[in-house]
């Protein structure tokens, strides 16, 4: 049994708070060793929040600032220490894990998705045997074929539960393991399908997985290395059930591929495409903005679907989803482009007594570049998509980033060449 707990100290001085500690313990009552957990906490640092990722499997990974990590074989403690303004705690500061009512409140109803059972997931036919499953994070898909089942992915939030799901439907063994892209979020519980099944994966992906292999000490933290690999296109044809996989290049992450089912007029491309919110902070931390930007003509201009699967949160999308992202990134490569032109780094530079510290002038920079975004984009979105509040000066700091330092990125924001000024 794994217990979470969390506790808060307030540090007072001359009766004002100027600090608070939050303990996050993550304890594994059974003295087993921990395979895998996964939560998601909000930690209130000053005024803002802070996400905080914690994912154990085969090892801790966390994504805080100023946080120590101390560990032992059945018990991790992060302690993260935040100065806070001369005031006492009030009523918004929230030491349980769930969400206020304003957060609930400011999603848009066409964000929310079906509930999740009390099982933990949710199974249902997409149509024609190709079925989706859910944990309201995460999602995939998996096919029904005349000789078994042919599986996407392996979330490890979902993990056994995707095979529960699919024994929910057929009792047909699993005969092919299809990656989308690298990201041990997807693919990283791969390990619970059977060793002998047929794992297929575009070539970028086997080779990422092969570089983590030769340098991992152990080597089950890996999934599965694919045994069947391909450059740009591949067909899997069982019976009369198709999955066509296409590979345009780098988007997201290298590898990364659309997976279409002609029959069913389904379409799978992960992190690339959120229906009801705004992607995943920093433009779903892609690899390439350019490409990434490029995915959403490729799947308007490529593709007939009803059906789009995105690999995270709440709910299926539409065509109509795919239009509304697009219009959303379209806005914001505008708004990064007019903030990068317009915003000076030589008169940032004066604000803060010259270059004595470069980082703490394009520190403020870039907050300066990112807050002029936010205001340019949320009017707009804030009632149409989840989440524009929590993440938007992310997903401004990727695009005018982008736009300052990556050349293709650059000639799809900007009429001329950006130099920093």
């Amino acid at each position: 049994m794994i217990n979470i707990m969390r506790k808060t100290i307030w540090h007072y001085e001359n009766n004002n708070i100027k600090r608070k500690v939050t303990k996050i313990r993550i304890e594994e009552k059974s003295g087993s060793k921990i395979n895998k957990l996964s939560k998601i906490d909000k930690i209130q640092r000053g005024k803002y929040f802070v996400l905080c990722s914690l994912m154990i499997y085969g090892g801790l990974f966390v994504s805080l600032n100023s946080s120590e990590i101390f560990a032992d074989k059945n018990e991790y403690t992060i302690l993260v220490t935040s100065e806070l303004d001369n005031n006492k705690p009030s009523d918004n500061i929230n030491d349980d894990n769930s969400n206020n009512s304003n957060t609930q409140k400011s999603i848009p109803e066409t964000a929310k998705g079906p509930a999740i059972p009390s099982k933990g997931y949710l199974v249902e036919e997409i149509r024609d045997g190709l079925y989706w499953v859910t944990d309201g994070a995460y999602q995939t898909i998996f096919l029904l074929t005349d000789n078994g089942v042919v599986a996407v992915d392996a979330p490890p939030s979902i993990g056994k539960n995707y095979l529960k799901a699919i024994s929910e439907v057929t009792d047909k063994p699993i005969t092919h393991v299809i990656y989308s892209h690298g990201h041990i979020d997807h693919i990283g519980a791969a390990s619970i399908f059977p060793k002998n099944a047929v794992y297929i994966a575009q070539e970028d992906t086997a080779t990422e997985l092969q570089r983590a292999k030769s340098l991992a000490t152990n080597s089950s933290m890996v999934p599965p290395i694919p045994s069947v690999t391909f450059s740009n296109n591949y067909n899997l044809e069982i019976g009369n059930q198709l999955l066509k996989l296409d590979y345009h290049g780098p988007n997201h992450y290298d590898g990364n591929i659309f997976i279409y089912a002609p029959k069913q007029k389904v379409l799978m491309l992960v992190d690339v495409i959120f229906p009801g919110w705004v992607p995943f902070p920093y433009l779903a931390v892609s690899k390439d903005i350019a490409g990434y930007i490029k995915a959403h003509n490729i799947v308007l201009d490529n593709y007939e679907f009803d059906t789009f699967v995105g690999g995270h949160l709440t709910r299926l999308g539409t065509i109509e989803d795919v239009k509304i992202q697009k219009d959303f990134i379209s806005d914001l490569q505008n708004a990064a482009a007019k903030a990068n032109n317009e915003i000076l780094l030589s008169d940032i530079a004066k604000q803060v007594g010259g270059f004595k510290n470069p980082w703490a002038v394009f520190a403020k920079y870039n907050d300066a570049v990112d807050e002029r975004i936010a205001q340019e984009i949320s009017p707009k979105w804030e009632a149409k998509l989840g989440g524009v509040r929590d993440v938007i000066k992310s997903h401004g700091f990727a695009m005018s980033e982008a736009g300052r330092i990556d050349p293709t990125a650059q000639v799809l924001l900007h009429d001329s060449t950006f130099v920093y000024r």
